[in-house]
């Protein structure tokens, strides 16, 4: 049985009807095309028109005259090479703590399933529904003064961290894809006499490659685009992301090379999407093994 779709398929044989699908076809590409493109193509023009022309209204659409320069003033001013390093820093230590424990919870989770293991996962999924910025006071008065440890992490990686390992949405994932492993794999494995923790490393984690890669890159691009969070606990400028480092000198520059510096902050993670954009669909609907 064929799947329903808006156009049948005798009126799509017609003249008319194959005008009318590719018409429209074409005006909603472009204008998505435009949409998402727009925005982008105005920040990287921006990056390379001079001072007078960037502030220019209305806007020029093309730069009439062109400045590569404006982006290595901006790094060398700005110093984004440091700010570079600390958000690598910070993206990074976020990923390794991701993946040991939230491979860790979501492989109890589904196989292990202990004892009020549903009710766990409700709640843990239930924080999903409560926007970020109303966990931001309380999450600033931990960070302040931890419990039990009594310690300040303003102006430290764990402020970074920490919270970033809380991460509902990416155990959700993991869970999932783990749970679509078949269960008679983990029995021969146990019957070989592998523990939980030997069966997970060498038996899950090989199979789980795909959802590994999107629980990767949906860490790193999390800690990187972030921006509330850094401002509030990073105040020192030595050790500030990339964003908040060009949000601190932004009254300092001219706006062409803040509009460059912003364009160098976004290419990292736009390359990341385009190189690995078959593996983010691939991970999320992968399964374990087809039967």
């Amino acid at each position: 049985m064929r799947p329903r779709t808006l156009i049948s398929p005798a009126q799509l044989g017609r003249r008319r009807g194959k005008v009318v699908y590719w018409s429209v076809f074409a005006l909603v590409t472009v204008l998505f095309t435009l949409v998402f493109l727009g925005p982008m193509y105005w920040m990287v023009s921006g990056g390379l028109k001079t001072t007078q022309e960037f502030v220019k209204a209305p806007p020029t659409l093309v730069p009439t005259s062109v400045h590569p320069g404006n982006y290595g003033d901006a790094w060398r001013v700005m110093d984004l090479a440091k700010l570079l390093g600390n958000t690598l820093y910070y993206a990074f230590g976020a990923l390794a703590f991701q993946l040991v424990l939230d491979v860790a919870a979501a492989y109890s989770l589904s196989k292990l399933r202990p004892l009020f293991g549903k009710v766990i996962l409700g709640m843990m999924l239930a924080t999903l529904m409560i926007p970020a910025t109303v966990l931001v006071v309380p999450q600033y008065l931990t960070v302040l003064d931890v419990p039990l440890f009594e310690r300040n992490l303003l102006n430290s990686p764990w402020v970074i961290w920490l919270p970033s390992v809380t991460n509902a949405f990416n155990i959700f994932l993991l869970k999932r894809f783990f749970d679509s492993i078949p269960q008679e794999l983990l029995d021969a494995a146990s019957i070989d006499g592998a523990s939980a923790l030997r069966t997970l490393r060498s038996v899950v984690l090989p199979i789980s490659r795909p959802i590994l890669g999107v629980v990767s890159i949906f860490a790193v691009v999390g800690v990187w685009k972030d921006f509330l969070w850094p401002m509030l606990t990073l105040p020192d400028p030595g050790k500030q992301t990339l964003n908040v480092g060009i949000y601190s000198l932004a009254s300092g520059v001219p706006e062409n090379w803040l509009i460059a510096a912003l364009t160098i902050a976004s290419l990292p993670t736009l390359v990341l999407f385009l190189l690995f954009q078959r593996n983010i669909m691939s991970g999320l609907t992968a399964g374990g093994l087809k039967g």
